[in-house]
């Protein structure tokens, strides 16, 4: 079975910074492009970044472009999220996503975690 579990999430001022971990078991990690995604209260999921199989390639939204960092060690399982220059709008619960090669935008990911909360306050 297909386990995804994140961690690192908390309680940040605005302008500070949090670093988010997922690790994977149940699946071939190396084969399998990651992501994050978040959802706020009211609003939909949406996708915030990813990263490919090998770790050559990734995309961000619009919205953390600059601020956020992913990376992935294939020898840990562990795909990361390093959060910098936080903002109130980045308050939500952030969920690891996992899909077989690649991972596209506006499409549903095959597994996800159960989600990290993140709170940054003003």
């Amino acid at each position: 079975q297909v386990q995804l579990v994140e961690s690192g999430g908390g309680l940040m001022q605005a302008g500070g910074s949090l670093r988010l971990s997922c690790v994977a078991s149940g699946l071939t990690f190396s084969s399998y492009a990651m992501g994050w995604f978040r959802q706020a209260p009211g609003k939909a999921r949406e996708f915030v970044t990813s990263i490919n199989w090998s770790g050559g390639g990734t995309s961000y939204a619009d919205s953390v472009k600059g601020r956020f960092t992913i990376s992935r060690d294939n020898a840990k399982n562990t795909v990361y999220l390093q959060m910098d220059s936080l903002k109130p709008e980045d308050t939500a619960v952030y969920y690891c996503a996992a899909n077989p090669w690649t991972l596209i935008r506006g499409r549903v990911p095959a597994h996800w975690g159960q989600g990290t909360q993140v709170t940054v306050s003003s």
